[in-house]
């Protein structure tokens, strides 16, 4: 079992970017008709999305994201020695995506960059690697981005994906503290399921496909449900154990958004109180693994008035879930905004 503990690791602020298009699912009902619009709001919990304007990708939000951390923060721009983007809405095949945010953001060319191609599960599968970077030594700041945008690849014509899915980024600025609790990790694969959820075409298995259908996210909804209800509770359940703590000593258990009907279903497995369980997906829609983050900024009050432990969860697509806790302190900036395309760039 993938269980790890890594000491000093701090989380010291989290900031979330999203489009300023919205689009409201109702008005959707003279495409499907509102009777089936109307159900699938309901089952799903998403009324409205934000959605990228042509031209405008997950790095982008992602930067806009970081600028207004570091500012925040006060972080020299020299001090970040590592950045990592996990994305599967990446700008180009090659270079990485992360390229462009090292260039945008003036980082230092000591500074280390990579993309991570991951999904749902991609927030604590990205605070693992950067907190075991921290861990080895040689880096001591560093920025955790985590970007999609999944309306770019749903079927417009296909209303149990388009209507599902908002695009968003987000950057998390970590750091080595002496002080700081411990953080625990567990972190899962199932690679069996791989076909659950799938972009078949664009990419060098099938390039061109002759359906161009092929080309859009293909979902088993019913294999990812039954999925997420048996691994996400016994995640969570170990998790605890692994970092010795109970269900109350959670502040926070922040959802990967992926709909409302199976996160409620997860939480009454998993026997968790709701009110420790932010929703956002219902203004944001299913942003894939930055929907974790944006929980955080979003799900709660701009700032903590006190320090608090935090669960992250992420499942879905690979077939791929994994868990992170962490403690958030009470002056950790928690930032948000709508993404502008007017913050100067180096």
């Amino acid at each position: 079992m993938s269980q790890t503990r890594i000491p000093h690791l701090k989380v010291a602020g989290v900031s979330t970017c999203v489009p300023a298009r919205v689009f409201d699912n109702l008005e959707r009902g003279k495409d499907f008709g509102d009777t089936e619009v109307r159900k699938v709001v309901a089952m799903a919990g998403v009324r409205r999305r934000h959605v990228v304007e042509p031209g405008v990708t997950a790095t982008d939000l992602c930067f806009e994201a970081a600028v207004r951390l570091l500012e925040r923060l006060g972080w020299a721009r020299e001090s970040v020695t590592a950045v990592i983007l996990v994305t599967q809405s990446p700008d180009y095949f090659l270079p990485s995506s992360v390229c462009m945010a090292h260039k945008w953001l003036g980082l230092h060319s000591d500074c280390a960059a990579f993309d991570v191609g991951l999904g749902c599960s991609s927030y604590p599968y990205g605070l693992y690697l950067a907190g075991t970077m921290l861990q080895a030594g040689g880096q001591q700041r560093m920025l955790l981005l985590n970007g999609e945008t999944p309306s770019l690849f749903t079927d417009p014509d296909d209303h149990a994906t388009t209507l599902l899915f908002g695009d968003a980024g987000s950057a998390t600025a970590i750091e080595v503290d002496e002080q700081a609790a411990p953080a625990f990790f567990n972190l899962h694969t199932d690679g069996s399921g791989y076909d659950g959820l799938i972009v078949r075409g664009g990419a060098y298995r099938d390039r061109t496909p002759s359906n161009p259908r092929l080309n859009f996210l293909q979902m088993d909804g019913a294999a990812v449900f039954n999925f997420t209800i048996k691994r996400v509770p016994a995640l969570i359940r170990a998790t605890l154990e692994f970092a010795g703590l109970s269900v109350e000593d959670i502040d926070t258990y922040l959802f990967h958004q992926s709909n409302q009907f199976m996160m409620k279903h997860l939480i009454k497995k998993a026997e968790l109180p709701m009110e420790r369980v932010p929703f956002v997906l219902d203004r944001f829609g299913n942003c894939g693994g930055p929907s974790v983050p944006l929980a955080l900024t979003q799900g709660g009050a701009a700032t903590p008035t006190a320090a608090r432990r935090i669960m992250a969860l992420g499942y879905g697509v690979g077939l791929s879930w994994g868990s992170a806790v962490f403690n958030l302190a009470a002056d950790a900036p928690l930032l948000h905004s709508d993404y502008s395309g007017t913050v100067p760039r180096s």
